[in-house]
């Protein structure tokens, strides 16, 4: 099972399967990468050498699904030719650049200098030669690269074109500043014009924010009566929803860097103000510290790598700072270093930006934003997301690629540990409970198996597990993307939608917390939907304001019926279905009390 896992994971853009979480996929395929035999053979007569018809295999392309990457429409010019390399007209080059960046970029890089998988430079590509390059793309790699040309995915002259694209330098997107920052930045409803309390009779405590990865949309849904309230145009393929600090304003960004900000004090909830901080973007959070609270807003950008601090109620840009630098280990550069997970620290004012490709957490103080002050954490490579552990103090990130979780204590800014877990772990934001035996633990579950890891988080009550894996429990199998418990709850749910077993990706297995010996119970979510077309993904468990109910995402096909089908948490049972025309492709659900106090 495991092996079938990390197969169906191998593919680049399986990434965009999950607008929760861009590009985590991708570091499935790094550590394939790191342990494969294949590797390339310089010269311009590889092909021969390497026997690809014998040495390349990979999953069928059937099971691989196309990223969709906002670079691919952004303009770039084509770079000059150079001797001896082959020259692409403009249509050519156009057509290899979109074939590139929704397809490649992710794992590659958007300069092709290596982020989750191998540089592509031209300095290498030019010595592998195009025969090396055709047959590689055609055939793939058991290390993870998809067989493009056998799958079908591309036709052979598809395949060709992109070989020749490798041999030309790349192109470079445009930067994104503070001049197109501005020129995209709207109030539509002045903070002076909005209302001076609540003017609805919306339970906006238990309001869930709900992505329509799709229509790059949010629907606003009411946890009590689970009618819709609203459906809100927002960026392409939400991926985050956060609340301010006093639960008035909701920020949502979508994966082409737009970011609505919602007011639900409104009679209607609506967008008051927005505003694009770069061409493709994942994270979003605001200012948490006592005095500070609704005052700022963070977020950051996969291209160009920027971070970006807003005001937080008119979300006008104010100061923008790079994360390009030096790889925590190599101490090479790195040229576009992505920013991931972005939180708000409880105990001073400070953000803790996580930046995938240099593996550093930098603590970013808010306080004074003429004289910014950042403190870099050096960590591991491949930060992804995380979430806090039940104190609010120490910061646990997964390293996705290098199969480890960062412990950061945002009290004293330092590392406190780098965790071993299994295979690419995924947390969401975690989940934290109190173990029968170990005291307080958090949880993340994992891609590439069916581990989920249970980590010590008291230093102080229970130091001989502290900052260690206490226990592992086998889950379904590998695929999980989230794990989910609440203060009020004995059970700890995870999903595995991305599970090779259909059977395995429409259900998910829930665990009673003080008695987690006796293994999970599976829960049919996807048949309890009554939809039976698609494969009935089932994503993210998400918790009521009580922590009486849990939300699962039925997530289908664009074309094809989802739902969110809601189980009573103490029972275990069905409680209701959601079912509308207006629900498509839902994913990611955040109710606002929950996200607003970071309880999970």
């Amino acid at each position: 099972m495991q092996t079938m896992v990390r197969q169906l994971m191998a593919g680049v853009a399986i990434t965009a399967l999950v607008a929760l979480g861009p590009s985590s996929l991708m570091a499935q395929q790094q550590q394939d990468r790191q342990n494969s035999v294949d590797e390339p053979v310089k010269g311009s007569n590889t092909a021969e050498k390497s026997k690809p018809e014998d040495v390349h295999r990979t999953q069928p392309g059937d099971q691989y699904q196309p990223e969709h990457n906002i670079l691919s429409d952004i303009p770039t010019e084509q770079p000059g030719a150079k001797p001896g390399v082959p020259q692409l007209s403009q249509a050519e080059f156009e057509k290899a650049k979109k074939i590139y960046f929704e397809r490649c970029a992710g794992c590659h890089g958007v300069l092709r200098g290596g982020a989750t998988g191998k540089a592509l430079t031209p300095d290498l590509t030019r010595e592998l030669g195009f025969d090396y390059l055709r047959d590689f793309i055609t055939y793939g790699s058991p290390g993870g690269m998809p067989n493009w040309g056998t799958s079908g995915d591309l036709p052979k002259e598809d395949v060709e074109l992109m070989a020749k694209y490798l041999l030309n330098d790349p192109p470079t997107p445009p930067e994104f500043g503070m001049k197109e920052m501005r020129e995209t930045w709207k109030v539509i409803i002045p903070p002076e014009q909005r209302p001076t309390r609540k003017m609805n009779d919306i339970n906006v405590e238990n309001l869930f924010s709900v992505t329509l990865r799709d229509t790059g949309e949010i629907a606003l849904i009411d946890g009590g009566s689970y009618k819709i309230v609203s459906v809100l145009p927002t960026g392409y393929a939400v991926h985050i929803s956060r609340i301010s600090a006093s639960g008035r304003y909701l920020f949502v960004i979508g994966r082409d860097g737009k970011i609505n900000l919602i007011d639900l004090w409104m009679e209607k909830p609506d967008t008051v103000a927005e505003v694009k901080i770069g061409l493709e973007a994942r994270s979003v959070e605001t200012s948490k510290f006592k005095g500070f609270e609704d005052k700022y807003a963070i977020a950051g950008a996969y291209w160009p790598p920027q971070f970006v601090i807003m005001n937080g109620d008119t979300l006008e840009p104010m100061k923008i700072t790079s994360t390009r630098g030096m790889i925590v280990d190599t101490q090479d550069y790195h040229p576009e270093p992505r920013v991931a997970a972005i939180v708000a620290s409880h105990f001073s004012p400070t953000f803790i930006v996580n930046v995938k490709e240099t593996g550093k957490i930098m603590v970013v103080n808010y306080d004074d934003l003429t004289n910014l002050k950042i403190t870099n954490i050096e960590a591991e490579r491949f930060l992804h997301d995380g979430g806090f552990d039940r104190t609010g103090r120490y910061f646990m990130v997964a390293a996705n690629a290098r199969n480890k979780v960062g412990v950061v204590d945002t009290k004293e800014n330092k590392l406190m540990a780098l965790v071993e877990t299994s295979t690419t772990p995924h947390p969401g934001r975690g989940a934290n409970f109190i173990h029968p035996k170990f005291g307080p633990v958090w949880s993340t579950s994992h891609l590439g198996s069916e581990a989920i890891s249970l980590i010590g988080t008291d230093p102080e009550k229970h130091p001989d597990q502290a900052w260690k894996v206490v226990q592992e429990l086998e889950g379904q199998g590998g695929g999980s993307l989230f794990i989910k418990t609440h203060p009020n709850s004995k059970n700890l749910w995870v999903d595995t939608p991305l599970n090779p077993e259909a059977e395995i990706a429409a259900s998910v297995a829930v665990f009673d917390i003080d008695n987690l010996d006796k293994g999970y119970e599976v829960l049919p979510i996807g048949e309890w939907s009554g939809i039976t077309e698609g494969t009935r993904r089932v994503v993210q468990p998400e918790y009521n304001k009580d922590g009486t109910e849990v939300w699962f995402s039925v997530w289908n096909a664009k074309d094809q019926q989802s739902a969110i089908v809601i189980v009573d948490d103490k029972t275990r049972k069905l409680k209701h279905v959601i079912k509308d025309p207006k629900l498509v492709t839902p994913t990611g659900k955040f109710n606002v009390y929950n996200t607003q106090k970071d309880v999970y």
